[in-house]
């Protein structure tokens, strides 16, 4: 699929935003501005010897669509941003014909082998040595690890290099292997980002090996591969950067614009809520908190769930196109109708509530009152982020959820006599990893367009009630069910 943004101007940058369901490919210039983005979905392959992704087929679909893109704008440099629950075994050295890996790609969402599951728990180390508490499936790079050496000991003996999604891409174009922070200390539960060290289990283990020396996000390692340009036509000029996490890059995006003191607030299969000044201590890995980096390598205070999957879980396979109405809150709001955590496989801001969601009160009538609850779910959910991180200043809200203008609104509701503003860039992470390229000469703030959500007068006063019952209810549930071990 093609998507023409803008018109007018070359580009800079090719941004590969490698997220957990599609995977985009962009022409970005300098201040961010998307010019053209071509997509594909993320294929998940079943195993042996587990479900992984298809990372051979992914390469020719970028290299043969960095080619098209080079023929209509002046691809100057090469970055990727990616998804923070994957990591890449590589072999020696990039393989010109297949994909370089050592073993397959971990599909993070599934379940871990039990006896996996229960040896690797105590070994993750402390809260901080983690970034995060013990999530969904086969998250984390370091559990992805520790299943790749326990099941299949050869192979990973013979592997080089663990590369997170952003450092594969790029050592996969360049050749050249570098650690990063933003990507290391997204839950990754292999660098501590408070001490700046290596978690404990890397040593328990013997990955030292294993892990490449550090370049910031922007650092350029190299050109593209002589042998890669030669094959597929490509100006051997492009210089590859070093890459990022995809939220650290959105949240990025508002440093590089001057936002340094904002809770940037990404949505999309996750809501990931994301500010610099909240202090360590404040932490609480039960409550869906996180311990994150910043470009520099500094702690970022987080708190996340999976809101996106949430969202599809409630509004049903039947979703309707057109925007929910204010009418049809007001009529759930005023009816008592309540979607409760968790009904997906993360527990998010309520230990105990994976897979024990619930509805109140009465039901949803049609597809339009199920994403009504939807979006007002997930307002909630953003609104439990942000009490978690104490964020009581600006808050930024972008990613997809924003197509729902109603989605802003609630969130704004919920935070009265307090700021709350949007972006309707669908693309936030692929500018502010386009940002990346000029990061070291930037002299002057980034452009960024923020908005004021609308106001929902008529709903204010019984939303202010519904919201109390919902936390009520919400966390008297999480509490019974730890005070039952379930």
């Amino acid at each position: 699929m093609t998507e023409a943004m803008r018109e007018g101007s070359d580009a800079r940058i090719a941004v590969l935003d490698v997220g957990k369901t599609n995977i985009k490919l962009s022409a970005v210039c300098e201040d961010g501005t998307i010019l053209e983005t071509l997509s594909i979905a993320n294929r998940v392959m079943d195993g042996p010897p587990w479900r992984h992704h298809d990372l051979a087929g992914t390469g020719d679909w970028v290299l043969s669509s960095l080619t098209e893109l080079c023929r209509r704008h002046d691809i100057l440099s090469f970055v990727t941003s990616g998804h923070g629950s994957g990591g890449v075994l590589v072999g020696p050295d990039p393989d010109e014909n297949g994909d370089g890996t050592a073993l397959p790609m971990i599909d993070y969402e599934q379940p871990l082998p039990e006896d996996i599951r229960l040896r690797y728990a105590p070994l993750s180390g402390s809260f901080f040595d983690r970034g995060s508490a013990l999530m969904l499936g086969a998250t984390h790079q370091a559990r992805q690890m520790y299943w790749m050496q326990q099941a299949e000991p050869q192979a990973f003996a013979k592997a080089r290099w663990f590369l997170g999604v952003p450092q594969y891409w790029a050592w996969r174009l360049s050749g050249v292997a570098v650690s990063e922070a933003t990507f290391l200390g997204a839950q990754s539960h292999l660098w501590n980002t408070v001490e700046r060290r290596w978690a404990p289990i890397v040593a328990a283990c013997g990955w030292q090996s294993l892990m490449p020396p550090f370049a910031p996000a922007w650092q350029r390692i190299g050109k593209i591969r002589p042998a890669l340009a030669s094959r597929y036509g490509l100006p051997p000029h492009i210089n590859v950067l070093a890459g990022i996490h995809d939220s650290s890059a959105n949240f990025y995006r508002y440093q590089a614009a001057g936002l340094t003191g904002a809770t940037v607030v990404s949505t999309g299969t996750w809501i990931v809520a994301l500010n610099g000044a909240v202090a360590p201590e404040r932490l609480d890995e039960h409550r869906g908190m996180t311990c994150n980096s910043d470009v520099d390598g500094k702690p970022v205070g987080g708190a996340l769930t999976m809101g996106g999957r949430e969202f599809s879980l409630v509004a049903g396979p039947q979703t309707d196109s057109r925007p929910v109405s204010v009418e049809t809150i007001g009529r759930l709001v005023e009816q008592g109708t309540l979607a409760l955590p968790s009904f997906g496989d993360d527990d998010g801001l309520f230990p105990g509530s994976a897979g024990k969601g619930r509805f109140l009160g009465p039901l949803p009538v049609d597809p339009d009152e199920r994403k009504a609850l939807a979006v007002l779910y997930t307002a909630l959910l953003t609104a439990e982020c942000l009490d978690a991180l104490g964020s009581d200043g600006l808050v930024i809200l972008d990613g997809s959820f924003l197509r729902e203008p109603l989605y802003a609104a609630i969130v704004a509701a919920l935070r009265p006599d307090r700021q709350t503003l949007y972006s309707h860039e669908a693309y936030g992470v692929a500018s502010g990893t386009a940002l990346l390229a000029g990061h070291a000469t930037r002299t002057a703030k980034a452009p960024i367009a923020l908005n004021t959500p609308p106001s929902m007068p008529g709903i204010a006063s019984a939303l202010a009630g519904y919201v109390e019952r919902w936390r009520q209810l919400s966390r008297i549930n999480t509490h019974a069910r730890l005070q039952k071990g379930l």
